[in-house]
Parts: C-alpha cells; structure tokens; sequence
C-alpha cells in the first residue's frame, strides 16, 4: 500500500526521495510528494499519478534542503487529486502517513471548532491539523508527539517534518510497518526496508505503539507509554539483482520465470537428503486442529493446503479469511494450531487475526515472505518461503512457495501423526524435488499461450472450474486474469456449475477448466460436456493422458507435464499465471500496477 520515506542527509535530499520512493512503486499508488526544510523553511511538492509525473514537477520547481520526506499514496479518504496527496501540511509541520485513522471525523469537528481549515478529504490532514494545534499549545515536537499519539484511533505508520528544524525527524507506528535506517552521519525512515536498502543496510524495526525521535546523530525509542525503548538494529540483506527487471518488460514476467528456481531454494531449505527439515518446535503430535488464516491469492493457497493436512495427515482444518476470521468469533482448541500465511508479513487483516488468538491457541505459525515482518516475528515460528522480492502487484512466485512450504507442513503433520512411514515419505520427497523441472517445463508453454490470449482478451466473461484441489487453483485463476487485464472471472468447483453458473454459458463465454488426468478426471469432464451442449468454449489445461481422453470436442487444450496429483495444484498454478499475463499484455492494461490494487495491504 501507501509508501513513506524520510531523510536526514548530508546533501539534498529530493533526488534520493524520489528514487527511494520508486523502490516503493511495487505498493501501488495513485499519487506521490515530497516536501523538504531548507534554511528553515518547510516546502513541498505534490503531483497525481506515477512518480514521473512529480519527477517532472521537480525539474520545473526544484525543492532544495537535506531533510525531508516523501509517500507514495493509495487512496482510502478522497480521490486522487493533488490536494489529497502527501505530505499534509498545517503552518509549520508536515506529515506523511500510511494506513486509517479511524476517529478523524471526530477529531476533524474538534479541529474545526478550534478554527482550523482544511484543504483535503483526507484523514491525514486531520493528524497535521492536530500536531499544528499540540505545538500551539507549547513545549517541544517531541513533547506535542506524545500527547497525539493517544488521541489517534486506527492504525498508522508516521513520520512528521517540522519548519525550522533541520536536523528533527519523528515518526511513529501503531499498526502498520515502519523501519529506522542508520547511516554515516545520516538518517533514514522507511515504511520498507527496500526503499532504504541503496542507502544503508543497517536497520531498527519500530514495534507496535513505538514512536521516536530521529537527528543525524541517531533515534531515541520509545514505547506506547513513552518510556525509552531499546530496539536491536541489524543488517539486512537486499538482493538488489530482485527489484531490477533484468531484462524482462514487466516484474511479473520475471517472476513467473523466476519460479523453478526460488522453488528450489525453498526445497533446498526445508528438505534434507534423509528427510524434512523443519524448525524445532513444529511437531504435529497431539495437534487436534488446524486453522489457517490469510487474504486473497494467500488464503487459496491454504485452501489448497486443507485438501493436503486432512487427506495427508487426517488433521481437521479450517481456513478463514482473515477479515472475516476474528468477526465471527470461531471456537478455537487449545491443542490447535493456528497458521498465518501472507506475503509481506503485514498484512492488517491477518495480523489482527494473528493477535486475536495468540492466547486461544497451543501454538502460531508464520507463512511469510518477510522474516522480519510483524507477523513473522510475533508468531511462535517463522516458515519463510524464500520467494525473493516480489514486485508485482498480482503474486506469482510467492504463491507456488506458500503452497510449496505449506506442503512441507502437511508431510510433517502426517510423519508426526503416523500417516506415512519412512519410504511413504521418501517417495514423496521425491515428487517434490521434480517440481523445479516440472515448473520449467510449464513455463515452456508461454508461446503458445501467447496466441490464446488474445482470444481471451476479446472477452467479457470468464469461468475457471476446478475439482478437488484444483478447485481452489480455479479461484486463484480467476483471481489473476481480473486483477490485471480487468476481465471478469470467477472460479467455480466443477460440481456447482449446474448450481447456478451454467445460467452464465453461452458462446461468448470461455471456460478453462484446470483436470489433471486423476481420480475426478471423469467428473470433470461430465461437467465440461454439460458447457459444450450449452455452445460454451472450453479451454482445457490437463496431462497428455487428459487432453487425448477428452480434449477433441475442446475450444482449445494446453498439454501440461504428467505429475503427481499431490503436486497438481503447484505446477497449475504457472499456465493459470501465464494465461493472466499476455492477455493483460494484449489488453494493453498496468500488468505490475493494475489500477485500485496495493501490494502491501495494511489497513482493514
């Protein structure tokens, strides 16, 4: 989502705003600033759309000074006008801001009472507003920081810039990530570690209700009660090879691609020659439940996960959408486990679900991109998926390694459960170390699925049918092709499609159905004759054996590799992923940047 940067530097800081704000772009955005203090006056710059456009107004109207900050923003309160974009200004401070405050039609009515005007739609000015009015009331910035902070409700990530002071940052968090990076006689705030990682690699994590005061000679912590914090501060290790496009016209093409050999990375972490090879702690022995909590393209991979923890090790499991989860208050064990999947580690939603739990359940486990999220250091294990930097918007690589580490977990639950003995596990092992090949495999169909998007991208409508495990990979098919070519698609469990569905069919309408030649094949392809007699196109993705059983009367078919039915819904996951993308391309639609999506979600 939104994107902070701030800088206290030794030179001026507008270009290394803007090119920290670009590592940033991957968030999603619709409008972008900067403001700066130079000779102690406070300025800024503000402009609608993509980076560039603020990139041009700074060449038009320069903005000089060694201090300043910079956001990317996504829109929650207020269109995307220059008005509502960051920084906010109120006289002599300014401030960035990620994530809702949830009371500032309450403190905006105070405000105005007082005699404040306001300029924006946004909540966020309502925080400059109220820091204008702490410092009205005397004392020093630091001062009027921790009577403010209490009055806001909701959750944010800060960081404020004061007229006259040159050598004064403070930020603050409360539920949406923020980071402190140290330099030579320098300092940093990012709401992302990438954003910061040109210009140092040594970084604090603010944790919850953390505030600080930053000059060039370092940052004072403090916590929710204002006592002095010590925070650890240590060196991160960005790939910058993982945020540069290599070659490819878009992130998302290099991510597809990148997938056989991030897969091998995350087998290679979490498989041994002679077995698993999980973290101290993860033992299934006595788990009686299972809960499996995440948004979006993560919450259908622990949809697939489901299918392997039950039918594996017998393990009852219950997947929630992480919005929802908390809601409706669902009766958790106390010898359950409770396993929190999400790419960036901060997502809002799972990570409320997360700390609604942590004392109903006998142990959490993180599913993350990030090590250094909140999720990952507040849950009791991390299990990375050693994805690398993921830029686009819509997930590639980092779902084919949720599913993969997830099915790790799922072999280790039926080990620890005595539901596969030594040579069971073995041969499983096996099939998973094919799937790099596989996936390398798949991606070779890329040509041909070139020429079908076209077609696809002449469409209105969109059905993805799946059985079984492949059902949830249905769901996330059509989750990608309306994410970024702007088609709408929706996911169906075959067996539903007389149940309403089947009303949508007609010519017009292509139907991918994603059938592997295995033990639902048959049923499948009963539902697929049921589309056909409704003059319905049916795109097939299935195995040589499948396409040659029932791929004649097809639309089209596209012939994948024969694997395992354990591993179907990882190597699936590439045409479906393929098909998205070059019918984006010949829609001409923002494949890394589709409109109104955010990568890193963190308000509710």
């Amino acid at each position: 989502m939104c994107g902070i940067v701030g800088v206290l530097g030794n030179h001026h800081v507008a270009p290394l705003l803007v090119e920290a704000l670009k590592r940033l772009e991957y968030r999603g955005y619709d409008s972008a600033g900067i403001a700066t203090v130079n000779e102690g006056r406070l300025d800024r710059r503000r402009a609608v759309g993509k980076l560039v456009n603020l990139s041009d107004l700074l060449v038009h109207e320069p903005l000089a000074g060694k201090a300043g900050i910079g956001h990317t923003r996504w829109a929650t309160h207020g269109a995307a006008t220059v008005a509502n974009a960051h920084p906010h200004r109120a006289g002599n401070v300014a401030v960035v801001h990620n994530g809702i405050i949830e009371n500032f039609r309450e403190l905006r009515a105070e405000l105005t009472a007082a005699g404040y005007s306001f300029e924006s739609e946004t909540d966020t000015e309502t925080v400059a507003l109220l820091m204008r009015h702490e410092l009205a009331q005397g004392g020093t910035p630091a001062e009027a920081t921790a009577r403010l902070l209490p009055r806001l409700h909701g959750a944010f990530a800060l960081c404020f810039l004061f007229e006259g002071e040159e050598d004064l940052m403070i930020c603050a968090r409360k539920g949406s990530p923020l980071a402190i990076g140290h330099g030579d006689g320098e300092m940093f705030v990012g709401s992302d570690a990438i954003a910061l990682a040109p210009m140092t690699d040594r970084i604090t994590y603010l944790e919850e209700g953390d505030w600080a005061v930053i000059t060039r000679a370092g940052a004072e912590i403090f916590d929710a009660r204002n006592a002095r914090a010590n925070r650890a501060m240590a060196r991160i290790q960005v790939d910058a090879t993982r945020i540069e496009k290599a070659g490819y016209k878009h992130f998302m093409a290099k991510e597809i691609a990148e997938q056989p050999v991030v897969l091998a990375d995350a087998l290679r972490h979490y498989l041994r020659e002679d077995g698993l090879n999980l973290p101290a702690g993860v033992d299934f022995t006595g788990v009686d439940r299972l809960t499996l909590v995440a948004c979006g393209t993560a919450h259908y991979a622990c949809h697939v996960a489901k299918y392997w923890f039950e039918s594996l090790a017998g393990l009852p499991c219950d997947i929630d959408i992480a919005s929802e989860f908390r809601y409706r208050e669902p009766p958790l064990s106390d010898r359950g486990w409770a396993v929190f999947v999400s790419q960036s580690g901060e997502t809002a939603d799972t990570l409320a679900a997360l700390r609604h739990v942590q004392d109903k359940v006998a142990r959490t486990l993180a599913v993350v991109n990030v090590t250094t999220s909140s999720i990952a250091r507040e849950c009791d294990v991390t299990l990375p998926i050693m994805a690398g930097v993921e830029v686009g918007v819509a997930s590639t690589k980092a779902f084919t390694c949720q599913l993969t580490v997830l099915l790790t977990l799922a072999l280790k639950a039926a080990q620890d459960r005595g539901r596969l003995d030594a040579a069971q596990l073995a041969t499983r092992l096996a099939d998973l170390r094919l799937l790099p090949g596989l996936m390398n495999a798949a991606l070779a169909l890329a040509p041909e699925i070139e020429g079908l998007a076209e077609e696809l991208a002449k469409a209105q409508d969109v059905l993805f049918l799946g059985r079984g495990a492949m059902y949830p990979l249905a769901l996330e098919g059509a989750l990608k092709l309306k994410e970024i070519s702007y088609i709408h698609a929706e996911g169906y469990a075959s067996g539903e499609l007389k149940h309403g569905p089947i009303a949508l069919i007609d010519a017009s309408v292509p139907v991918l159905v994603l059938a592997p030649r295995d033990a639902l094949f048959e049923k499948t392809v009963s539902n697929m004759q049921e589309v056909m007699a409704r003059h319905g196109r049916v795109l097939l993705l299935s195995d040589q054996p499948g396409i040659a059983e029932a791929g004649a009367d097809c639309w089209r078919c596209l012939t994948l590799p024969r694997v395992p039915d354990l591993l179907a819904p990882i190597l699936y996951a590439v045409p479906a992923q393929l098909l998205a993308y070059h019918t984006a391309i010949a829609k001409g639609t923002d494949v890394d940047q589709p409109r109104n999506l955010a990568k890193s979600v963190t308000v509710e």
